[in-house]
């Protein structure tokens, strides 16, 4: 009886250590593996490269906001995904460097997998300003601005411009470096995909 229940428990302690996270709320730095998505190889991240605190994990989180709304802390470089009950689910993010900030409440609009990108004008001339040259237009792939997935952001007025996207720049998570988007791993922004419906609440502080 007592070999029965050591060999019980050394089941569950394997389900849990394949399930992705831990008993502590930590996802297991398995999830940055390599995965091939619609046909794109994602390459691994180098996870323990990452600050830890920015590694997907569930946190305490006290709102009055629903399950399922998305709340983006600029500040500390954080999106949560509100699970209910006092906790979320933290991402790591990068978000908009100074002078591309944007805060305010919108919604999940449209969702895309492996989205194509275009520039927007203002853009295109800005960095030609600054000696760069960028495409006016990206089909879908790894080096694809929005990465992996994209959520389109809308408010009362429309399309705000803004994405909360993946990025192959995993040593940007964590900093303001982005023309206002708010990206993430392209692990994490398949997670986020995945749980976040249209019509979903965004709050970005």
């Amino acid at each position: 009886m007592r070999a029965q229940s050591i060999l019980i428990g050394l089941v569950l302690a394997g389900m849990i250590a394949f399930s992705g996270c831990t008993t502590g709320g930590q996802t297991s730095p398995s999830v940055y593996g390599g995965l091939t998505d619609a046909g794109f190889r994602i390459p691994p991240v180098p996870i323990y490269k990452v600050d830890q605190k920015f590694h997907r994990q569930t946190v305490p989180y006290a709102t009055d906001e629903e399950p399922g709304t998305i709340i983006v802390d600029t500040g500390a470089k954080f999106l949560y995904y509100v699970l209910g009950d006092g906790q979320a689910l933290r991402y790591g993010i990068g978000v908009g460097k100074a002078g591309f900030e944007w805060h305010g409440t919108a919604h999940v609009a449209r969702k895309r997998e492996w989205p194509d990108w275009s520039a927007p004008s203002a853009m295109i001339v800005r960095e030609r300003n600054r000696g760069h040259i960028i495409p006016a237009h990206m089909d879908a792939g790894l080096m694809n601005p929005l990465g992996a997935r994209a959520l389109y952001l809308f408010n009362e007025k429309g399309d705000t411009g803004y994405r909360l996207h993946g990025s192959p720049e995993w040593w940007s998570i964590g900093k303001a470096v982005s023309a206002g988007c708010i990206r993430l791993m392209n692990q994490d922004i398949i997670d986020l995909y995945d749980r976040a419906a249209i019509g979903t609440k965004v709050i970005v502080m």
